[in-house]
C-alpha cells in the first residue's frame, strides 16, 4: 500500500506518516548520536535514503522519523546499495544507503564495489555492535571497515556520539571530491545512543595529505596544443570522466574546433551526443570494427576521463601502435597504469578543456574523415527498422524499437550481459546520465534497483530498465519495493532462456558446451501481477510496438517479457586478450565470423 506521504509522480515527501518533521536543531543543542546522523544528512542535502533496519542501527531508525528524509525500504541490502548508486549516477549527487551490522553490512558489499570501480559518490551508513563488544565476535558483528577497505575510497568506524557529525561531513566531502567514490561510515550502537552537542560549520574541509584537485601544468597544455594541431589522424576517446566532470559542452566545442572524431567508452556514452555526425560510437570489445580499426590507425589518441581498461584496449602490446597518446585524468594513479602515454595531464577534464580551447585553431580533417568512411564499409550498426525478422524476435529489434518509440529521450538503466551491449549499440544517447550501467564490476542484478534510485533522482524522467532474464531474477524481489513506493518504471526483460553472454562464450570458445547456462524462469507476467503490477509479453516483432505503447500509457511499474531468439550473439567482439584487429565480426559481413583460432586458451568471462 502506498504511504500517504509519498507521491508516485513526484517522489518522496518529507517524513514518515503520523509524525511531524522536526526542524533542524540549533548548533550546540545536545542530541543523541542517532539524531545527529539525520542532522548531518539533512544539512548535506539528503532527502531520500535506501535501506533496511536491524538491531545495531535501530536507534538511527527511531530518530529518522522526526526528520525530512524519505526512507525507501528495500527487500535486500544489495538493492539499497544499487539504488543509492543509481540515484547518484542519475543526479550527480551523493547517494545514501543504510543497513545494520553483520549480514546487513556485508550485503552492501557488491553494490559498494560496483560504485568504486565506476567512480560513483555514495555514503553507506552501517550500524555496528556497541564499542565495548568490538572484537568479541558479538552477535551480528562483522569488521565491515576491514571488509570494505579495498573497495571504498575511505571508511570510518565511529565509537563516540561527538564524532558522528564531523565524520559524516568528511565522508560526504571525500565521496564527491576529486574522483568520486563510495565511503562507508560504521557507527557503533552506543555512539548512536550516546549524546553530544551538535557541531556544524560551513568552513571548507581540509584533510592533510588529501589532494583531490590538481592544476595542469602550462607547459603540458602547450605541448598538448602542439600535438593536436600536428596530428593528421587524431581520435578522441571520451570516458565516464566527461560526464562526472560536467565537461560535455567543452567536449562538443573541442570537436567543433578541431574536427576530431569521438569514440566513447561504455560509461562515456551520452557524454557526447550519439547522433552527432562526428560520433563514432563505442570502442572496445563490442564496439564497431571500424571504430577499433580507427584506433589502430590513429596517429594521436586524446583520452579524456577514461582509464584504458582491458575491455577497451584488447592486448596491450598491440594497442594503437601508431598513435602518440595524451591522457587527461583527474586521478594520478590511472596515469600509465595500463597504457604508457606520451603526455599525461593530471587535472579536472572540464578545467583542462577550458584552458586548451582558446589556444586551438580551427581545423578541417577531410582526408581523415574520408579514411574513416572507407573503414566503415558494411560493418557499422545498421538501421534495422526494415530488417526481416523471419518470424523471430531478436534483442536488437527490441532495443532499436525502444529507441524509436521513446525518441531516444528515456533514461535507460541496463544490466550486464548481451542486452547491455545491444543497448549500447542500438540506443543512441545524446545527453549525459541518460544511460546508467555497471561497467567496471559488471554486476548482474544492478539494473532494477539502480533504476529505482534513478527514478527518485529524476522524478519527471521516463525510466526504462533493460535487463536479461538472469540478472532480473537476482534482484526481482525489489518489485515489491516498486509496488510499495508506487514507482513509475518500465522493465524490458530480454528473455532468451540462457545466461546469454556466458552461453555466447561457451559457443565460441568452449566447443558449444552449454554448462550451467540454460535458465528456467518464472512467468514474468504473473510475477508482476503477483506484486500488484502490470505484466505484458511480446514474442514477435509486430507485438513490440503495441506492448511498449501500452507500457508507456500505464501508470506504475510495468514488466514486459520479451521472448527473444535464444542463441543470438553480440557482434562484433574482440576475444579477451586478443588484438583489437582480431574482431569476430557479424556473420553476414565480409569474411564472416572467426572461430577456430579462438577455440582454446580464451580467458574466462
Amino acid at each position: 500500500m502506498l504511504h500517504a506521504d509519498v507521491s508516485p509522480a513526484t517522489g518522496p515527501a518529507a517524513a514518515s506518516p503520523g509524525r511531524a518533521p522536526r526542524p533542524l536543531s540549533d548548533v550546540g543543542t545536545v542530541l543523541s548520536g542517532a539524531a545527529l546522523i539525520w542532522e548531518a544528512l539533512v544539512r548535506e542535502g539528503v532527502d531520500v535514503v535506501f535501506g533496511y533496519p536491524g538491531g545495531a542501527i535501530m536507534p538511527a531508525y527511531d530518530a529518522m522519523a522526526r526528520y525530512p528524509v524519505h526512507h525507501v525500504l528495500t527487500r535486500h541490502e544489495q538493492g539499497a546499495s544499487h539504488m543509492a548508486d543509481g540515484y547518484a549516477r542519475a543526479s550527480g549527487r551523493v547517494g545514501v544507503c543504510i543497513a545494520t551490522s553483520g549480514p546487513g553490512a556485508t550485503n552492501l558489499v557488491t553494490g559498494i564495489a560496483t560504485a568504486m570501480l565506476d567512480s560513483v559518490p555514495m555514503v553507506c551508513i552501517t550500524g555496528q555492535v556497541p564499542s565495548a563488544l568490538l572484537g568479541t565476535d558479538a552477535f551480528q558483528e562483522t569488521d565491515i571497515t576491514g571488509v570494505t577497505l579495498p573497495i571504498t575510497k575511505q571508511n570510518y568506524l565511529v565509537t563516540r556520539a561527538e564524532d558522528v557529525v564531523p565524520t559524516l561531513r568528511e565522508a560526504f566531502y571525500v565521496a564527491r571530491s576529486g574522483r568520486p567514490g563510495p565511503v562507508v561510515v560504521d557507527i557503533c550502537k552506543d555512539a548512536q545512543q550516546g549524546k553530544a552537542p551538535l557541531a556544524w560549520d560551513d568552513e571548507p574541509i581540509c584533510l592533510p595529505g588529501y589532494r583531490p584537485e590538481h592544476e595542469p601544468l602550462p607547459a603540458d597544455l602547450e605541448e598538448a596544443v602542439r600535438m593536436i594541431e600536428a596530428a593528421e589522424k587524431p581520435l578522441i576517446l571520451a570516458g565516464h570522466g566527461i560526464i562526472e566532470g560536467d565537461a560535455t559542452a567543452q567536449l562538443l566545442k573541442l570537436v567543433e574546433v578541431t574536427d576530431i572524431p569521438v569514440s566513447q567508452t561504455l560509461l562515456g556514452l551520452g557524454g557526447f551526443p550519439g547522433t552527432h555526425p562526428k560520433s563514432l560510437g563505442m570502442m572496445g570489445m563490442h564496439g564497431e570494427a571500424w571504430v577499433n580499426q580507427a584506433i589502430q590507425e590513429a596517429d594521436l589518441l586524446l583520452a579524456l576521463g577514461m582509464r584504458f581498461d582491458d575491455r577497451v584496449t584488447g592486448r596491450l602490446a598491440t594497442y594503437a601502435p601508431k598513435a602518440k597518446k595524451i591522457h587527461v585524468e583527474l586521478d594520478p594513479a590511472e596515469i600509465d597504469k595500463n597504457v604508457k602515454v606520451d603526455l599525461p595531464i593530471v587535472g579536472d577534464v572540464r578545467d583542462v578543456l577550458n584552458r586548451l580551447l582558446p589556444a586551438l585553431t580551427p581545423h578541417t580533417r577531410r582526408a581523415w574523415w574520408d579514411a574513416l568512411d572507407a573503414m566503415r564499409g558494411d560493418s557499422a550498426v545498421r538501421d534495422i527498422v526494415s530488417l526481416p525478422d523471419e518470424g523471430h524476435l531478436y534483442a536488437a529489434h527490441v532495443i532499436h524499437d525502444l529507441y524509436r518509440f521513446t525518441g531516444g529521450d528515456a533514461l535507460v538503466v541496463s544490466d550486464v550481459g548481451q542486452h547491455q551491449m545491444w543497448e549500447a549499440q542500438y540506443y543512441k544517447h545524446d545527453t549525459p546520465r541518460s544511460l546508467l550501467t555497471s561497467g567496471g564490476l559488471g554486476t548482474m542484478g544492478f539494473a532494477l534497483p539502480a533504476a529505482m534510485g534513478a527514478r527518485f533522482a529524476c522524478p519527471d524522467a521516463e525510466v526504462w530498465v533493460v535487463v536479461g532474464d538472469g540478472g532480473f531474477q537476482m534482484t526481482a524481489c525489489e518489485l515489491s519495493t516498486c509496488a510499495q513506493e508506487g514507482l513509475e518504471l518500465k522493465v524490458a526483460i530480454i528473455n532468451n532462456g540462457y545466461l546469454g553472454m556466458v552461453r555466447q562464450w561457451q559457443e565460441m570458445f568452449y566447443g558449444g558446451r552449454y554448462v550451467a547456462t540454460p535458465m528456467a524462469s518464472p512467468d514474468f507476467v504473473k510475477l508482476a501481477e503477483a506484486h500488484g503490477l502490470t505484466g505484458l509479453r511480446a514474442t514477435t516483432r509486430d507485438e513490440v510496438k503495441d506492448v511498449v505503447a501500452k507500457a508507456r500509457a500505464t501508470r506504475g511499474t510495468v514488466v514486459i517479457d520479451f521472448r527473444v531468439e535464444q542463441e543470438d550473439n553480440v557482434y562484433p567482439m574482440v576475444p579477451s586478450g586478443a588484438d583489437l584487429a582480431d574482431m569476430i565480426q557479424r556473420p553476414h559481413q565480409k569474411g564472416g565470423a572467426h572461430n577456430p583460432i579462438f577455440e582454446t586458451g580464451a580467458d574466462e568471462e
